[in-house]
């Protein structure tokens, strides 16, 4: 069965166009409540939200659509994503909610689902709930005396803070560090700088004044370079950029120079291996992680693991073989020690941690290897599918023939948007980067005629 709602993290689109709009929403969770309603006990659901202003209607949305399902729902308003998967399970609800678009724009919107373990669901249960989505919603309803009932409940954001503290040793202290961190006018723009000042650092914070519309505007993971700006006025040791739902992180080092999820995940890596607590002899990425981390990592006798893209599959694998670490490139960092997703505090947190037992400054404490030359480029599409063009299949054929193993080729569809991403990367620059413009001259020639 075709996905007609979710994508790779959710269901996600712009505010008030299908599928993001109230009745998908309230059908969501109706369908999702009725999913996940099992047995004789007073069903649950947690819903956080980031700072969109969108989240209000659909936030209420969701309400009617659980409560009509007869679960009882605890709306813990503005909070990160890991946030909500830590509170699922902690609060031992049947189903965690979250509405964010993550690092997109305020336009934006998504629901993200968690089952009661704080893992997102599998495809299985997405297909599931899709087909109650557009089923005759009069047989999902509770009876009337049955109807659950919402209520907002205070605390979580203390339960969160001491969460994140708790991921560190106890002799831990970030005194001394001064911080920058930048918010993205997003969901942890209260909880991050809190913790990090209780553990003793410096903290200089902006990208904490949301106002429904400047969520990842000019700052955030996805702008950096307002970071490296704002770290070099107030002599920041290290900037900490998180994106709107506070589930990824990007670093910026005492020089202003931007360190990826691929860096984090080698400094994470190879400490842990060191002290004897990484598990599976190695970490899980995805197929846009850069071959110098796994270079790296095998020069330390350490795997990588490859999925396809989306930190739900890189958390799949983790947990099937046996993984505690992996992420994404983008900066979703997930350690299944502490947490069941990516969580950018607790990242940010164990760099940290680095830094002060190296007690040498982040450029030299996170720049593990030389990353071997990637460029990525997409293509904008409107239908169609013009990756089973013949002319693009050849195409790709004769580029990968070029790059042999030396190098590696990743065309795929965008899971949140409608882009074809054309990614190469080899030891030579310039092979990389004519190859990639050659594809997307030829998918866009492709695009054009359909």
């Amino acid at each position: 069965m075709s996905r007609q709602y979710f994508g790779t993290d959710g269901i996600r689109g712009k505010s008030n166009t299908f599928p993001m709009t109230p009745d998908v929403a309230m059908r969501v969770g109706l369908a999702a409540g009725r999913v996940f309603r099992r047995g004789d006990h007073r069903h649950r659901v947690v819903i956080g939200k980031d700072t969109r202003l969108s989240g209000y209607m659909l936030e209420n949305a969701l309400v009617a659509g659980f409560t009509a399902a007869g679960m009882d729902v605890f709306l813990l308003g503005p909070i990160p994503t890991p946030a909500v998967a830590m509170l699922t399970r902690s609060l031992r609800s049947d189903i965690g909610v979250m509405i964010s678009a993550s690092h997109n724009p305020f336009e934006d919107n998504g629901i993200k689902l968690f089952g009661p373990d704080g893992y997102k669901l599998s495809d299985e249960l997405e297909l599931r709930i899709e087909r109650l989505v557009d089923a005759n919603m009069a047989d999902l309803l509770a009876s009337s005396p049955n109807i659950g009932r919402a209520k907002r409940i205070d605390g979580v954001h203390d339960r969160y803070i001491e969460f994140a503290k708790r991921t560190l040793p106890r002799n831990v202290s970030l005194d001394g560090l001064r911080v920058a961190i930048d918010c993205a006018n997003g969901a942890a723009y209260k909880v991050a700088p809190a913790a990090l000042w209780e553990l003793g650092a410096e903290v200089v914070t902006f990208g904490n004044e949301p106002n429904g519309h400047n969520i990842n505007l000019n700052c955030g993971s996805t702008h950096p370079v307002t970071l490296a700006k704002k770290v070099h006025e107030v002599r920041a040791d290290i900037g900490i950029a998180l994106d709107g739902d506070a589930d990824r992180v990007l670093i910026v080092d005492e020089k202003g120079t931007v360190i990826d999820g691929d860096q984090l995940m080698a400094v994470i890596a190879e400490s842990w291996a060191g002290d004897g607590r990484l598990s599976g002899n190695g970490i899980v990425a995805t197929v846009m992680s850069n071959l110098g981390l796994e270079r790296f990592l095998s020069e330390r006798d350490l795997a990588l693991a490859r999925t396809k893209v989306g930190d739900r599959y890189v958390v799949e694998h983790m947990r099937a073989n046996g993984f505690n670490v992996g992420g994404e490139q983008s900066g979703h960092i997930v350690m299944s020690d502490f947490a069941t997703t990516g969580d950018g505090l607790v990242a940010a947190l164990q760099i940290l941690a680095c830094v002060k037992r190296m007690d040498r400054p982040v450029s030299d404490v996170c720049r593990r290897f030389e990353p071997v030359p990637q460029v990525l480029k997409n293509v904008r599409i409107s239908g169609g599918k013009p990756l089973e063009d013949k002319h693009v299949k050849q195409a790709v054929e004769a580029a990968e023939d070029e790059l042999g193993s030396s190098g590696r080729l990743v065309i795929r569809p965008s899971g949140t948007e409608p882009l074809i991403r054309v990614m190469a990367e080899g030891d030579d620059q310039g092979k990389v980067e004519r190859i990639v413009d050659q594809l997307v001259s030829v998918i866009s020639d492709v695009r054009s005629a359909a």
